[in-house]
């Protein structure tokens, strides 16, 4: 499904503001300005897409082919890409994409990377519950039994172990924007968002319905 609206930004931080006698939690966000640096079509690409770049990078610091793909853009170079699903009859290579596409009370699908834990074990990976504590207890910590019997006498795909924990591309959805500070391309939305801070972020249009009663 595409969509109307989208933009690139990077994560600030976290911070809340006041509605009255209302704390909101919020996390702020550079939204922008990214220039559309190619429009995909079906008859051409076999798909519909617009890509969108973020972050100015010294040219020199940037290949011979890429160099060229930002010429053909008429762009200045750019450190992040990204394509969005966007309609691309409504848009051209060169144009500028800022946060004032988005106004308060608009409802936006935020992706990031989540944060890296390294190797993590059961515990803190999957939230197991653990042995007990104390008492001469040698099981603290352990996934504790996870094989099969003779039959099939293997472990199961899709086993919850110990391993690389976060870093995974995720996706918080119906996050409600509450500000938007058009002079600074700052956007203002109510919760957390995935990442550390400086990290990359597309924040799309949500094409979710809102239950009646809810913000």
């Amino acid at each position: 499904m595409k969509m109307a609206r989208a933009i690139l930004g990077e994560k600030i931080g976290m911070t809340q503001i006041f509605e009255g006698d209302v704390v909101i939690p919020v996390t702020v966000i550079k939204a922008g300005p990214c220039v559309v640096t190619q429009v995909k079509n079906v008859e051409k690409d076999g798909y519909e897409a617009v890509q969108l770049g973020y972050g100015d990078v010294k040219p020199e610091r940037v290949n011979k082919p890429m160099t060229g793909h930002f010429k053909k853009a008429d762009c200045p170079s750019k450190k992040f890409l990204a394509e969005v699903p966007l309609d691309p009859s409504a848009y051209k290579p060169g144009q500028q994409v800022k946060a004032d596409i988005f106004s308060e009370g608009d409802r936006a699908d935020i992706t990031g990377i989540s944060k890296g834990k390294g190797f993590a074990g059961v515990v803190k990976r999957w939230g197991f519950r653990g042995g007990p504590a104390s008492h001469g207890s040698t099981f603290h910590r352990a996934p504790g039994s996870v094989g099969q019997c003779a039959t099939p006498s293997r472990v199961f795909k899709g086993k919850k172990l110990p391993g690389r924990m976060g870093g995974n591309r995720v996706t918080v959805r119906n996050l409600e924007i509450v500000r938007v500070d058009k002079g600074k391309d700052l956007i203002l939305v109510k919760g957390a968002v995935p990442g550390p801070r400086g990290s990359l972020l597309i924040i799309r249009e949500s094409n979710k319905k809102v239950k009646s009663g809810e913000r």
